[in-house]
Formats: structure tokens, sequence, C-alpha cells
């Protein structure tokens, strides 16, 4: 499992990803599913810096539409419940939404009765790879085929979340082999933010696990390691996106 995103993995309830199918592929990049059972009168709080991606989530009440975000967010879970989410791949965005930036931050409802109930049964009789089937299908048959600027859009994220050399919009759009102005519009369209802030989220999701996971590596030493002019460069990326500094993320995810 890929641990960038989870910000206090100690803390998750159960929780798994697994791979889509081939033919689900291009349109998502895992499932995710989280059930949980918490006690009466606690919260279990979730913070996650997530990938800068829409995410689809079923859920026991609804069929809901998780927007890129553009800082830490975070969910309270309490009693029992669980969710069955896909990371979408750009190529996904149309069969979601028209507006990509429209709903960066938020997370609306979708209108996908069938979806709902086909994934509720599946998780019902706890059959999970049924349930991620479901998903699949509602998606591909949503998008049968993927246009060029969808697969561009597609090699151009997994470019940036891949090669930790790319540091500026130019180094990414070279990449794919598109001008700057094609990346920007790839991205702001498909996922509904610049290229640079995906650059930015890649290296503060690398920054998060080496302080949660290498307690002697020093901060500066860090910054050094993902291409930061120096430590207040991360300092301040840091406190803007999570709102907290690398010494105090790394006191609490001991």
């Amino acid at each position: 499992m890929n641990p960038r995103g989870i910000l206090y993995p100690a803390q998750l309830p159960t929780f798994e990803r697994r791979a889509a199918s081939p033919a689900a592929d291009p349109l998502v990049r895992w499932f995710w599913i989280s059930q949980w059972e918490i006690a009466p009168g606690r919260t279990s709080r979730q913070d996650v810096l997530a990938f800068p991606a829409l995410n689809l989530v079923v859920e026991p009440e609804l069929v809901g539409l998780a927007g890129a975000t553009t800082e830490r967010s975070h969910r309270d879970l309490v009693g029992t419940g669980w969710a069955v989410g896909a990371l979408l791949r750009p190529a996904a965005t149309p069969a979601v939404t028209d507006d990509a930036r429209a709903i960066l931050d938020a997370y609306p409802a979708v209108d996908a009765p069938e979806l709902h109930e086909t994934v509720a049964a599946a998780m019902h009789r706890g059959d999970l790879a049924g349930a991620c089937l479901a998903v699949e299908s509602w998606l591909t048959a949503r998008v049968p085929t993927v246009s060029d600027d969808a697969e561009l859009a597609n090699r151009l994220v997994v470019a940036i979340e891949e090669d930790e050399e790319i540091l500026t919009v130019e180094d990414a759009a070279a990449t794919i082999g598109v001008s700057p102005r094609t990346a920007q519009r790839l991205t702001r369209r498909f996922v509904g933010l610049t290229p640079l802030a995906l650059i930015h989220r890649r290296r503060l999701q690398h920054a998060a696990h080496l302080l949660s996971t290498e307690p002697g590596t020093a901060v500066a030493d860090i910054a050094a390691e993902l291409g930061y002019a120096d430590q207040s460069h991360l300092v301040r990326d840091f406190r803007k996106v999570l709102g907290f500094t690398p010494g105090g993320y790394r006191r609490t995810a001991q």
C-alpha cells in the first residue's frame, strides 16, 4: 500500500486498497475500502493530505464525489459504517463532473441510485471485490473510450507523481512532450488544479512520510532531498497546507 497521503495511519479504522482491473485502469488509480465501528460517544478523526485527484465514494447513505483538495482535510467517524472509494485518474473526470475546478474542496452528492444499491448490497454480504467491480462497471459504461486529451492528462499526472526530478511546470510538460500552456490546461480541466499544485502535493506527501518514518533525519536534510531551496521553504509550504510545522507534525506522528 502506498502510505503517502495518510497522515496518521495508526489511527485508521479497517482500511485497504485494491487495484483496479486492467479494463478500468485508465480510469481508476486504485480502490480504497474503509470500515469502522466506533464505540458509542467516541469519534475517530481521520486526517489526510489527499492525492490531488477526484474520489468517487459510495457510503451507506449516498454516493459522493470528493473534489481535489487544496489543503489538509479530515473526516470524523462515528458509530458503524463503511465507504468504498475510487481514486480516479483524470480520464474518469468526464464520467462524474463537467467542471473539476467547481468542486475543489467540496463533496457534492452524485445521482447514481443503481450504483449505490449494487455497492451497498455487495458490502452487506461482505463482497468487497464485488463492490469495487460495481464501481468499475459504472465508470467504464460512462467513459467507454479515453480521449487523447484525457490520456495525456493521465500521463502527466503519473509523471508528476513518480518523477521527483520534476520541480516546475516546464519540467512536467517536457516529460510528456507538450507545452507548459497545454500542461496547465490539462490539469485544470481534468483535476481542477495547476501542475505546480500537483508538484507541491507530491513533495509535501513525501515530506510527511519521511518525517513520520525517519525521526532521526533532520528537517533540513529532508528539504534538500525533496528539492526545496532551504528548510524555511519546506516549513512555509507545510504550514500553509497542513496547518502546522514539520516539527509539530513529527511530534504527533510518532
